[in-house]
């Protein structure tokens, strides 16, 4: 892995480098978009670009990253790779673009950080770069090999369900007729749409049906402006897609997925639209006839705002042993808690296994609960929607 003597480099600089990091990250995109604004209009998501966001979890992987390998040279963290992986194999990314990533990002850090780049350190984080390149590159190409496709297929949208004001779910189907590949609950898709301006923006969006459907179902939030930016792709679809149009699907992908919970406590702890990954997730463990107990929770603003509420009470129903808390922060129903998410009171079977999915501080917080009541932190996994931030706190 990173050799003995770029260890030391980077060891040293990495206080540095750290505390630079989110400037490097900002000149980097201007210097990529400059030269390649086609990634900006095609690939990269212009609202994470403009509210900073993708800024700052490039940044966070960068840094956590060169400290893993500061700290452990002689491994690597599969764990933010896979997640990265994935992101990048949704999106289409190919080898070719880790050395135009490369040119942008050192040029970058050498105009921030100036005279103190010397040959040494410029070789060393180069190293970290390519470990780091590398291993996604094998990752990614294996993902494309298991999934039987990197390139993008047309799907008719065969139905269209309004579930909450802000919630729309689509079903679609291959417009070749091909059959619809299986994916593992918990994936997403990535949709490619054409904006009028010309640009083909791209968005994931968890697969919310059940597992092994002819159909491939998949629900999106309309996102508001205020403190982010309007979401151009979600309006899109909320306003303009119909039964009969045609979508742009990637093959499902994501590392947030059930694997090997035959006989394990579980617990689906969701907020918001974070629901939709659970409902696949209960759909797939309701089909297996999983018998080990399983917690659900989940936070909204209100019933009305609960997307999939009826599945996600009816897949938990068909479970042998389920437990379900649905917390309101208003108009909570009989049954319902009044409030956000608090596991204090709900009961965490020994060798529980979590899956979260959910705003930010909503994971941070169930999954400090689940610490407190003994959850192993290896057993504790999530889902971002959106650039990983966790990385960058």
């Amino acid at each position: 892995m990173l050799s003995e003597q770029s260890a030391a480099t980077v060891r040293a600089t990495l206080p540095a480098v750290g505390a630079a990091i989110e400037q490097i990250t900002e000149r980097f995109y201007a210097r990529l978009f400059d030269a390649h604004p086609e990634l900006l209009r095609d690939l990269f998501n212009r609202g994470n670009q403009a509210s900073g966001a993708q800024k700052s979890a490039l940044a966070g992987s960068i840094a956590a990253f060169a400290g893993y390998l500061v700290e452990h040279p002689d491994q690597r963290p599969d764990a933010m790779l896979s997640r990265i992986a994935h992101k990048h194999a949704s999106l289409g990314v190919v080898p070719e673009q880790y050395p135009v990533v490369h040119e942008h990002l050192f040029a970058a850090i050498a105009e921030i950080l100036g005279e103190a780049v010397t040959p040494e350190v410029a070789a060393a984080w180069t190293e970290v770069y390519w470990l780091m390149a590398n291993a996604l590159i094998a990752i990614e190409k294996r993902l494309y090999e298991e999934s039987g496709s990197q390139e993008f297929r047309e799907w008719e949208v065969v139905g269209r369900e309004e579930e909450t004001a802000d919630v729309v779910s689509f079903r679609v189907r291959p417009v070749d007729g091909s059959p619809v590949r299986g994916f593992h609950a918990g994936q997403y898709v990535s949709v490619g749409v054409k904006l009028a301006d010309g640009a083909r923006q791209i968005r994931q969006y968890s697969l919310s049906g059940a597992p092994g459907e002819d159909v491939r179902q998949f629900s999106v939030k309309r996102v508001h402006g205020g403190t982010t930016p309007e979401g151009e792709v979600s309006g899109q679809l909320h306003a303009h897609v119909r039964v009969g149009d045609v979508l742009e699907l990637s093959e499902p992908y994501g590392d947030l997925v059930l694997d090997g919970v035959a006989g394990r406590p579980l617990l689906l702890a969701s907020a918001g639209i974070g629901v939709t990954p659970m409902i696949a997730m209960l759909a797939s463990l309701a089909a297996d006839g999983h018998d080990a107990p399983v917690t659900v929770v989940h936070g909204d603003r209100s019933p009305a705002d609960h997307a999939l509420r009826v599945d996600h009470q009816a897949y938990a129903d068909k479970l042998a042993d389920s437990d379900v808390t649905f917390f309101y922060e208003r108009d909570a129903e009989p049954g319902g808690r009044t409030g956000l998410v608090d596991l204090s009171g709900i009961d965490i079977a020994p060798g529980t296994c979590a899956y979260l999915c959910g705003p930010l501080p909503f994971m941070r917080a169930v999954r400090g609960q689940l610490i407190e009541k003994g959850v192993a932190p290896a057993d504790i996994h999530y889902e971002v929607f959106g650039p990983d931030l966790w990385l960058a706190a």
